[in-house]
Protein backbone atom coordinates (compact mmCIF):
# COMPACT_ATOMS: atom_id res chain seq x y z
CA UNK A 1 0.00 0.00 0.00
CA UNK A 2 1.21 3.48 -0.86
CA UNK A 3 2.01 5.61 2.17
CA UNK A 4 1.77 9.34 1.51
CA UNK A 5 3.64 11.99 3.44
CA UNK A 6 0.53 14.14 3.91
CA UNK A 7 -3.17 13.96 3.21
CA UNK A 8 -5.29 17.11 3.40
CA UNK A 9 -8.86 16.10 4.15
CA UNK A 10 -12.24 17.75 4.20
CA UNK A 11 -11.57 20.86 2.13
CA UNK A 12 -12.91 22.07 -1.18
CA UNK A 13 -10.12 22.60 -3.70
CA UNK A 14 -10.14 24.83 -6.78
CA UNK A 15 -9.12 22.36 -9.48
CA UNK A 16 -8.20 23.15 -13.10
CA UNK A 17 -11.16 22.53 -15.40
CA UNK A 18 -13.40 21.44 -12.52
CA UNK A 19 -13.62 24.47 -10.28
CA UNK A 20 -14.46 24.16 -6.60
CA UNK A 21 -14.43 20.43 -5.83
CA UNK A 22 -14.72 18.48 -2.61
CA UNK A 23 -11.70 16.19 -2.48
CA UNK A 24 -8.78 15.03 -0.36
CA UNK A 25 -5.26 15.82 -1.52
CA UNK A 26 -2.35 13.41 -1.06
CA UNK A 27 1.24 14.63 -1.07
CA UNK A 28 4.47 12.67 -1.48
CA UNK A 29 8.02 14.07 -1.74
CA UNK A 30 6.75 17.62 -2.05
CA UNK A 31 4.45 16.96 -5.00
CA UNK A 32 0.73 16.36 -5.37
CA UNK A 33 0.53 12.57 -5.64
CA UNK A 34 -3.22 11.92 -5.76
CA UNK A 35 -6.59 13.62 -5.67
CA UNK A 36 -8.90 11.40 -3.65
CA UNK A 37 -12.62 11.23 -3.17
CA UNK A 38 -13.67 12.75 0.17
CA UNK A 39 -12.88 10.28 2.93
CA UNK A 40 -11.28 7.76 0.57
CA UNK A 41 -9.15 5.27 2.44
CA UNK A 42 -5.45 6.09 2.24
CA UNK A 43 -2.49 6.07 4.59
CA UNK A 44 -0.21 9.00 5.33
CA UNK A 45 2.41 9.97 7.87
CA UNK A 46 0.34 13.08 8.61
CA UNK A 47 -3.24 14.15 8.03
CA UNK A 48 -4.42 17.75 8.01
CA UNK A 49 -8.08 18.72 8.37
CA UNK A 50 -9.33 21.52 6.10
CA UNK A 51 -13.06 21.15 6.74
CA UNK A 52 -14.91 24.36 5.91
CA UNK A 53 -11.95 25.83 4.02
CA UNK A 54 -11.26 26.54 0.37
CA UNK A 55 -7.92 25.30 -0.94
CA UNK A 56 -6.46 27.50 -3.66
CA UNK A 57 -3.25 26.85 -5.55
CA UNK A 58 -0.53 28.87 -3.85
CA UNK A 59 -0.33 32.33 -5.35
CA UNK A 60 2.61 33.37 -7.52
CA UNK A 61 3.53 37.04 -7.24
CA UNK A 62 5.43 37.93 -10.39
CA UNK A 63 6.06 41.56 -9.44
CA UNK A 64 7.79 42.79 -6.32
CA UNK A 65 10.99 44.40 -5.09
CA UNK A 66 13.14 42.60 -2.53
CA UNK A 67 15.97 44.63 -1.06
CA UNK A 68 17.56 45.83 2.15
CA UNK A 69 16.26 48.76 4.17
CA UNK A 70 15.24 51.50 1.75
CA UNK A 71 17.32 49.95 -1.04
CA UNK A 72 15.07 47.81 -3.25
CA UNK A 73 17.75 46.53 -5.62
CA UNK A 74 18.62 43.23 -3.88
CA UNK A 75 18.54 41.47 -0.49
CA UNK A 76 21.74 41.80 1.51
CA UNK A 77 21.11 39.53 4.50
CA UNK A 78 18.85 36.49 5.03
CA UNK A 79 16.54 38.54 7.29
CA UNK A 80 15.52 40.57 4.22
CA UNK A 81 14.06 37.45 2.62
CA UNK A 82 12.69 36.16 5.93
CA UNK A 83 10.52 39.22 6.58
CA UNK A 84 9.12 39.62 3.08
CA UNK A 85 8.47 35.91 2.52
CA UNK A 86 6.66 35.85 5.88
CA UNK A 87 4.48 38.68 4.60
CA UNK A 88 3.98 36.77 1.37
CA UNK A 89 2.77 33.67 3.19
CA UNK A 90 0.12 35.71 5.02
CA UNK A 91 -1.11 36.82 1.60
CA UNK A 92 -1.35 33.23 0.33
CA UNK A 93 1.79 33.53 -1.82
CA UNK A 94 3.95 30.42 -2.15
CA UNK A 95 6.33 31.65 -4.88
CA UNK A 96 7.46 35.12 -5.80
CA UNK A 97 9.70 36.62 -8.47
CA UNK A 98 11.40 39.86 -7.42
CA UNK A 99 13.12 42.26 -9.80
CA UNK A 100 16.90 42.23 -9.39
CA UNK A 101 18.57 45.55 -10.09
CA UNK A 102 22.27 46.25 -10.57
CA UNK A 103 24.62 48.24 -12.73
CA UNK A 104 26.93 45.21 -12.96
CA UNK A 105 26.54 42.09 -15.09
CA UNK A 106 24.20 39.79 -13.21
CA UNK A 107 26.51 36.79 -13.42
CA UNK A 108 28.82 38.60 -10.97
CA UNK A 109 26.18 38.78 -8.20
CA UNK A 110 23.63 36.08 -9.02
CA UNK A 111 25.01 33.24 -6.89
CA UNK A 112 25.40 35.50 -3.87
CA UNK A 113 21.88 36.91 -4.20
CA UNK A 114 20.35 33.43 -4.50
CA UNK A 115 22.35 32.20 -1.50
CA UNK A 116 21.25 35.14 0.68
CA UNK A 117 17.63 34.77 -0.41
CA UNK A 118 17.63 31.00 0.13
CA UNK A 119 19.03 31.38 3.64
CA UNK A 120 16.03 33.41 4.76
CA UNK A 121 13.21 32.48 2.41
CA UNK A 122 10.13 30.67 3.68
CA UNK A 123 8.66 30.28 0.17
CA UNK A 124 10.09 29.51 -3.26
CA UNK A 125 11.38 32.27 -5.50
CA UNK A 126 12.76 33.24 -8.88
CA UNK A 127 14.31 36.46 -10.17
CA UNK A 128 13.73 38.82 -13.08
CA UNK A 129 16.75 40.81 -14.25
CA UNK A 130 16.48 44.55 -14.94
CA UNK A 131 18.48 45.17 -18.12
CA UNK A 132 20.10 48.59 -18.24
CA UNK A 133 23.66 48.26 -19.60
CA UNK A 134 25.39 46.92 -22.69
CA UNK A 135 27.07 44.20 -20.65
CA UNK A 136 23.71 43.05 -19.26
CA UNK A 137 22.17 43.10 -22.72
CA UNK A 138 25.00 40.90 -23.98
CA UNK A 139 24.31 38.52 -21.09
CA UNK A 140 20.66 37.83 -22.01
CA UNK A 141 21.42 34.45 -23.65
CA UNK A 142 23.30 33.31 -20.53
CA UNK A 143 20.63 34.57 -18.17
CA UNK A 144 18.00 32.51 -19.97
CA UNK A 145 20.13 29.42 -20.48
CA UNK A 146 22.28 29.23 -17.36
CA UNK A 147 20.27 31.04 -14.69
CA UNK A 148 16.73 30.09 -15.66
CA UNK A 149 15.73 33.77 -15.65
CA UNK A 150 14.00 34.46 -18.99
CA UNK A 151 12.06 37.64 -18.10
CA UNK A 152 13.71 41.04 -18.39
CA UNK A 153 12.56 44.40 -17.11
CA UNK A 154 13.44 47.65 -18.78
CA UNK A 155 12.80 51.12 -17.38
CA UNK A 156 11.55 52.97 -20.45
CA UNK A 157 11.68 56.19 -18.40
CA UNK A 158 15.44 56.08 -17.81
CA UNK A 159 16.39 59.03 -19.97
CA UNK A 160 17.79 62.45 -19.23
CA UNK A 161 19.31 61.27 -15.97
CA UNK A 162 16.08 59.72 -14.62
CA UNK A 163 17.87 56.45 -13.82
CA UNK A 164 20.51 58.13 -11.68
CA UNK A 165 18.49 57.79 -8.46
CA UNK A 166 18.56 54.02 -9.02
CA UNK A 167 22.19 53.99 -10.10
CA UNK A 168 21.27 53.12 -13.68
CA UNK A 169 22.33 54.70 -16.98
CA UNK A 170 20.14 56.30 -19.62
CA UNK A 171 18.70 54.12 -22.38
CA UNK A 172 16.55 54.74 -25.45
CA UNK A 173 14.13 52.98 -27.78
CA UNK A 174 17.03 51.51 -29.72
CA UNK A 175 18.07 49.71 -26.54
CA UNK A 176 14.47 48.53 -26.10
CA UNK A 177 14.48 47.15 -29.64
CA UNK A 178 17.74 45.28 -29.11
CA UNK A 179 16.49 43.82 -25.83
CA UNK A 180 13.31 42.64 -27.55
CA UNK A 181 15.39 41.08 -30.34
CA UNK A 182 17.63 39.29 -27.82
CA UNK A 183 14.60 38.03 -25.90
CA UNK A 184 12.97 36.78 -29.10
CA UNK A 185 16.14 34.98 -30.19
CA UNK A 186 16.79 33.23 -26.88
CA UNK A 187 13.41 32.40 -25.37
CA UNK A 188 12.94 35.48 -23.24
CA UNK A 189 10.21 38.01 -22.49
CA UNK A 190 10.36 41.78 -21.94
CA UNK A 191 8.63 43.48 -18.98
CA UNK A 192 8.69 47.25 -19.59
CA UNK A 193 8.07 49.92 -17.00
CA UNK A 194 5.92 51.99 -19.34
CA UNK A 195 6.30 55.76 -19.14
CA UNK A 196 7.22 58.23 -21.86
CA UNK A 197 9.37 60.39 -19.66
CA UNK A 198 9.57 63.37 -22.03
CA UNK A 199 5.79 63.69 -21.73
CA UNK A 200 5.99 63.21 -17.97
CA UNK A 201 8.51 66.06 -17.65
CA UNK A 202 6.12 68.47 -19.33
CA UNK A 203 3.16 67.35 -17.25
CA UNK A 204 5.20 67.38 -14.03
CA UNK A 205 6.39 70.93 -14.61
CA UNK A 206 2.84 72.09 -15.29
CA UNK A 207 1.54 70.34 -12.18
CA UNK A 208 4.29 71.82 -10.01
CA UNK A 209 3.60 75.26 -11.35
CA UNK A 210 -0.07 74.93 -10.39
CA UNK A 211 0.65 73.23 -7.07
CA UNK A 212 4.26 73.91 -5.97
CA UNK A 213 3.63 72.76 -2.39
CA UNK A 214 1.89 69.55 -3.48
CA UNK A 215 -1.24 70.42 -1.54
CA UNK A 216 -3.30 68.44 -4.03
CA UNK A 217 -1.60 65.23 -2.93
CA UNK A 218 -2.53 62.16 -4.93
CA UNK A 219 -4.56 64.17 -7.46
CA UNK A 220 -1.52 66.33 -8.18
CA UNK A 221 0.72 63.26 -8.51
CA UNK A 222 -1.73 61.76 -10.99
CA UNK A 223 -1.72 64.99 -13.03
CA UNK A 224 2.08 64.94 -13.10
CA UNK A 225 2.09 61.50 -14.79
CA UNK A 226 -1.37 61.18 -16.33
CA UNK A 227 -2.68 58.00 -17.98
CA UNK A 228 -1.69 58.99 -21.53
CA UNK A 229 1.99 59.04 -20.43
CA UNK A 230 1.62 55.37 -19.44
CA UNK A 231 -0.53 54.43 -22.44
CA UNK A 232 1.86 55.97 -24.96
CA UNK A 233 4.74 53.88 -23.62
CA UNK A 234 2.61 50.72 -23.56
CA UNK A 235 1.67 51.07 -27.21
CA UNK A 236 5.25 51.86 -28.19
CA UNK A 237 6.68 48.89 -26.29
CA UNK A 238 4.02 46.55 -27.65
CA UNK A 239 4.69 47.64 -31.23
CA UNK A 240 8.47 47.36 -30.90
CA UNK A 241 8.20 43.95 -29.23
CA UNK A 242 5.82 42.66 -31.90
CA UNK A 243 8.18 43.79 -34.64
CA UNK A 244 11.03 41.95 -32.91
CA UNK A 245 8.89 38.86 -32.28
CA UNK A 246 9.18 39.03 -28.48
CA UNK A 247 6.39 38.46 -25.97
CA UNK A 248 5.61 41.48 -23.79
CA UNK A 249 4.49 41.50 -20.18
CA UNK A 250 2.99 44.89 -19.28
CA UNK A 251 3.57 45.49 -15.58
CA UNK A 252 1.37 47.40 -13.09
CA UNK A 253 -1.33 48.58 -15.50
CA UNK A 254 -2.94 51.46 -13.63
CA UNK A 255 -5.35 53.13 -16.05
CA UNK A 256 -8.09 52.47 -18.57
CA UNK A 257 -5.99 54.16 -21.26
CA UNK A 258 -2.98 51.91 -20.70
CA UNK A 259 -5.24 48.85 -20.64
CA UNK A 260 -6.83 49.80 -23.96
CA UNK A 261 -3.42 50.46 -25.52
CA UNK A 262 -2.28 46.95 -24.58
CA UNK A 263 -5.52 45.38 -25.77
CA UNK A 264 -5.28 47.09 -29.17
CA UNK A 265 -1.96 45.41 -29.86
CA UNK A 266 -3.16 42.09 -28.48
CA UNK A 267 -6.12 42.21 -30.86
CA UNK A 268 -3.72 43.00 -33.69
CA UNK A 269 -1.89 39.75 -33.02
CA UNK A 270 0.93 40.73 -30.66
CA UNK A 271 1.71 38.59 -27.62
CA UNK A 272 0.88 41.02 -24.82
CA UNK A 273 0.29 39.86 -21.26
CA UNK A 274 -1.37 42.36 -18.92
CA UNK A 275 -0.78 42.68 -15.19
CA UNK A 276 -2.48 44.97 -12.72
CA UNK A 277 -2.07 45.35 -8.96
CA UNK A 278 -4.52 45.26 -6.05
CA UNK A 279 -3.96 48.93 -5.19
CA UNK A 280 -5.06 50.02 -8.69
CA UNK A 281 -8.29 48.11 -8.12
CA UNK A 282 -9.06 49.38 -4.63
CA UNK A 283 -7.48 52.84 -4.26
CA UNK A 284 -7.87 56.09 -6.18
CA UNK A 285 -6.78 59.71 -5.95
CA UNK A 286 -9.40 60.39 -3.29
CA UNK A 287 -7.86 57.96 -0.79
CA UNK A 288 -7.64 59.50 2.67
CA UNK A 289 -4.09 58.24 3.25
CA UNK A 290 -2.67 61.06 1.14
CA UNK A 291 1.05 61.01 0.36
CA UNK A 292 1.41 57.44 1.66
CA UNK A 293 -0.41 56.45 -1.54
CA UNK A 294 2.24 57.91 -3.84
CA UNK A 295 2.97 55.09 -6.29
CA UNK A 296 4.42 55.02 -9.77
CA UNK A 297 2.34 54.82 -11.94
CA UNK A 298 0.03 56.94 -9.79
CA UNK A 299 -3.26 55.92 -8.30
CA UNK A 300 -5.90 57.03 -10.80
CA UNK A 301 -9.57 58.03 -10.90
CA UNK A 302 -12.30 55.74 -9.57
CA UNK A 303 -13.41 55.15 -13.17
CA UNK A 304 -9.99 53.62 -13.89
CA UNK A 305 -10.41 51.25 -10.93
CA UNK A 306 -13.78 50.11 -12.22
CA UNK A 307 -12.49 49.60 -15.77
CA UNK A 308 -9.66 47.47 -14.44
CA UNK A 309 -12.09 45.43 -12.33
CA UNK A 310 -14.14 44.77 -15.45
CA UNK A 311 -11.01 43.63 -17.29
CA UNK A 312 -10.14 41.34 -14.37
CA UNK A 313 -13.61 39.79 -14.37
CA UNK A 314 -13.89 39.46 -18.16
CA UNK A 315 -10.43 37.96 -18.67
CA UNK A 316 -8.55 40.83 -20.32
CA UNK A 317 -6.17 41.14 -17.37
CA UNK A 318 -3.95 38.08 -17.07
CA UNK A 319 -2.27 38.42 -13.69
CA UNK A 320 -2.34 40.26 -10.38
CA UNK A 321 1.07 41.31 -9.03
CA UNK A 322 1.64 43.27 -5.85
CA UNK A 323 4.53 45.55 -6.94
CA UNK A 324 5.46 45.27 -3.26
CA UNK A 325 7.93 47.87 -2.00
CA UNK A 326 9.08 47.45 1.60
CA UNK A 327 10.42 50.94 2.31
CA UNK A 328 9.02 52.17 5.63
CA UNK A 329 6.94 55.26 6.29
CA UNK A 330 9.94 57.53 6.76
CA UNK A 331 10.34 57.32 2.98
CA UNK A 332 6.94 59.02 2.59
CA UNK A 333 7.94 62.26 4.31
CA UNK A 334 8.33 65.68 2.71
CA UNK A 335 5.11 66.01 0.74
CA UNK A 336 3.95 64.51 -2.53
CA UNK A 337 6.91 65.84 -4.52
CA UNK A 338 9.49 64.34 -2.14
CA UNK A 339 7.83 61.13 -0.94
CA UNK A 340 9.21 57.87 -2.26
CA UNK A 341 6.87 55.98 -4.62
CA UNK A 342 5.62 52.49 -3.84
CA UNK A 343 3.71 50.57 -1.18
CA UNK A 344 3.75 47.12 0.44
CA UNK A 345 1.17 44.58 -0.67
CA UNK A 346 2.33 41.00 -0.19
CA UNK A 347 0.24 40.13 2.85
CA UNK A 348 -3.01 41.41 1.40
CA UNK A 349 -2.92 39.82 -2.08
CA UNK A 350 -5.46 37.01 -1.66
CA UNK A 351 -7.47 38.84 1.04
CA UNK A 352 -8.10 41.72 -1.39
CA UNK A 353 -9.04 39.42 -4.25
CA UNK A 354 -11.35 37.36 -2.03
CA UNK A 355 -12.98 40.26 -0.20
CA UNK A 356 -13.16 42.90 -2.93
CA UNK A 357 -13.29 40.55 -5.90
CA UNK A 358 -15.18 37.42 -4.87
CA UNK A 359 -17.51 38.76 -2.18
CA UNK A 360 -18.04 42.31 -3.43
CA UNK A 361 -18.11 41.69 -7.20
CA UNK A 362 -18.84 38.00 -7.70
CA UNK A 363 -15.38 37.16 -9.08
CA UNK A 364 -15.34 33.35 -9.24
CA UNK A 365 -12.75 31.51 -7.18
CA UNK A 366 -11.61 29.79 -10.36
CA UNK A 367 -10.81 33.19 -11.84
CA UNK A 368 -8.88 34.19 -8.72
CA UNK A 369 -6.84 30.97 -9.03
CA UNK A 370 -6.11 31.79 -12.67
CA UNK A 371 -5.11 35.40 -11.99
CA UNK A 372 -2.91 34.66 -8.99
CA UNK A 373 -1.47 31.22 -9.76
CA UNK A 374 -2.20 29.46 -13.06
CA UNK A 375 -1.61 32.41 -15.39
CA UNK A 376 1.55 33.67 -13.68
CA UNK A 377 2.93 30.12 -13.75
CA UNK A 378 2.17 29.73 -17.45
CA UNK A 379 3.40 33.16 -18.51
CA UNK A 380 6.53 33.16 -16.35
CA UNK A 381 7.72 29.64 -17.15
CA UNK A 382 6.71 27.87 -13.95
CA UNK A 383 3.82 25.73 -15.17
CA UNK A 384 5.99 22.60 -15.15
CA UNK A 385 6.08 22.72 -11.34
CA UNK A 386 3.55 25.25 -10.04
CA UNK A 387 0.31 27.13 -10.60
CA UNK A 388 -2.46 24.57 -10.11
CA UNK A 389 -3.70 21.79 -7.86
CA UNK A 390 -2.87 18.91 -10.19
CA UNK A 391 -1.06 15.61 -9.85
CA UNK A 392 2.69 15.96 -10.35
CA UNK A 393 2.93 19.65 -9.50
CA UNK A 394 4.43 21.07 -6.32
CA UNK A 395 2.15 20.81 -3.30
CA UNK A 396 1.73 24.57 -2.93
CA UNK A 397 -1.57 25.51 -1.27
CA UNK A 398 -3.31 28.44 0.36
CA UNK A 399 -6.23 27.55 2.65
CA UNK A 400 -8.86 30.29 2.86
CA UNK A 401 -11.71 30.75 5.29
CA UNK A 402 -14.11 32.56 2.98
CA UNK A 403 -16.35 33.82 5.78
CA UNK A 404 -13.72 35.02 8.24
CA UNK A 405 -14.15 38.69 9.14
CA UNK A 406 -11.08 40.65 10.19
CA UNK A 407 -9.56 44.10 10.13
CA UNK A 408 -6.10 45.02 8.90
CA UNK A 409 -4.20 46.81 11.65
CA UNK A 410 -0.66 48.11 11.67
CA UNK A 411 0.40 45.72 14.42
CA UNK A 412 -0.49 42.81 12.11
CA UNK A 413 2.05 43.86 9.48
CA UNK A 414 5.11 41.60 9.30
CA UNK A 415 6.80 43.13 6.25
CA UNK A 416 9.71 45.40 7.10
CA UNK A 417 7.58 48.18 5.59
CA UNK A 418 5.74 48.26 8.89
CA UNK A 419 2.49 49.60 7.44
CA UNK A 420 -0.27 48.80 4.96
CA UNK A 421 -2.44 50.97 2.74
CA UNK A 422 -5.31 48.74 3.91
CA UNK A 423 -5.01 49.69 7.58
CA UNK A 424 -8.43 49.94 9.18
CA UNK A 425 -10.14 48.08 6.35
CA UNK A 426 -12.44 45.15 7.09
CA UNK A 427 -11.93 42.00 5.04
CA UNK A 428 -14.10 38.96 4.50
CA UNK A 429 -11.87 36.01 3.72
CA UNK A 430 -8.61 35.14 5.43
CA UNK A 431 -5.64 32.92 4.58
CA UNK A 432 -5.33 30.40 7.43
CA UNK A 433 -2.72 27.92 6.18
CA UNK A 434 -0.02 27.89 3.52
CA UNK A 435 2.00 24.92 2.30
CA UNK A 436 5.03 25.06 0.02
CA UNK A 437 6.05 21.73 -1.47
CA UNK A 438 3.98 19.99 1.17
CA UNK A 439 5.61 21.67 4.18
CA UNK A 440 3.74 24.14 6.40
CA UNK A 441 4.70 27.79 6.25
CA UNK A 442 1.52 29.10 7.90
CA UNK A 443 -0.58 26.98 10.28
CA UNK A 444 -3.86 28.25 11.72
CA UNK A 445 -2.77 31.81 11.02
CA UNK A 446 0.62 31.45 12.72
CA UNK A 447 3.90 31.53 10.85
CA UNK A 448 5.98 28.34 11.14
CA UNK A 449 9.51 29.47 11.93
CA UNK A 450 10.94 26.12 10.92
CA UNK A 451 10.15 27.18 7.34
CA UNK A 452 12.85 29.89 7.45
CA UNK A 453 15.53 29.00 4.92
CA UNK A 454 13.49 26.27 3.24
CA UNK A 455 12.61 28.31 0.15
CA UNK A 456 14.26 27.30 -3.10
CA UNK A 457 15.28 29.14 -6.25
CA UNK A 458 13.15 27.86 -9.13
CA UNK A 459 14.56 27.93 -12.65
CA UNK A 460 12.11 29.06 -15.31
CA UNK A 461 11.83 28.43 -19.03
CA UNK A 462 9.43 30.00 -21.50
CA UNK A 463 10.33 27.48 -24.20
CA UNK A 464 8.34 24.26 -24.65
CA UNK A 465 9.72 21.50 -22.41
Amino acid sequence: MTVFDLIIRGGRAVLPGLGVTACDIAVREGRIAALLAPGETATALEERQARGLIILPGAIDAHLHLGHGKDISRPRVPQDADRETAAAALGGITTFIPYLMSGDPFETIFDEVVAVTSAGARIDFGYHFIISTEAQLAGVPRYVREHGAPSFKIFMNNRGGEGARLGLPDIDDGFLLRLCEAAAAHGGMVCPHPETIELAWVMRDRARQRDPEGAGGLATWNLSRPPFVEADAVQRAAYVASQAGAPLYVVHTSSAEALEAALRHRRAGATVHIETCPHYLTHDIGWSGGDIGKINPPLRERSDCERLWRAVIEGDVDTIGTDHVHRDLTAKQGGIWSASPGCPGLETLLPVMISEGHHARGLPLERIAALTATNPARIMGLAHVKGAIAIGLDADFAFVDLQALWRMERERVVSSAGYSIYEGQKFMGRVTDVYVRGRPVLRDGALADQAIGSGRYVRRSLSPA
